[in-house]
């Protein structure tokens, strides 16, 4: 159930780390959470920037960072920071995972590769 649009508050994080990259070998810079379906993508200053291909491919229009220390939530429709409600747990990666992450995956140049 959803009490705003584009929110579920029950529904789990799909993972730790960014489903796509995971699954390539490839890395993030900061993780985002989808707030409807609980997919973890890479954000928009990443190489593949995989939230915002989540969420245009999927209609799912609310994304929650995935970081420690950030609460905030973004709409694609609306192009704008939104307000959200609590997600089902765990808030944010794990405290030990690098950022940008995942350790070994990160190239030594990563930071001439950001969007």
């Amino acid at each position: 159930m959803s009490d705003v649009h584009g929110i579920v508050p029950t529904a789990a994080p799909s993972g730790t780390g960014c489903a796509e990259c995971l699954g390539s070998h490839g890395w993030w810079l900061h993780l985002r959470r989808c707030a409807q379906c609980g997919h973890i993508g890479c954000c928009d200053s990443s190489p593949n920037q995989h939230a915002s291909r989540h969420a245009a491919e999927t209609g799912h229009p609310i994304i929650a960072s995935f970081e420690p220390g950030e609460d905030w939530f973004w709409n694609y429709e609306t192009g704008t920071y939104t307000n959200g409600m609590k997600l089902a747990p765990p808030q944010h990666r794990p405290l030990k995972q690098s950022s940008p992450g995942p350790a070994g995956a990160v190239p030594r140049d990563w930071v001439t590769k950001l969007h």
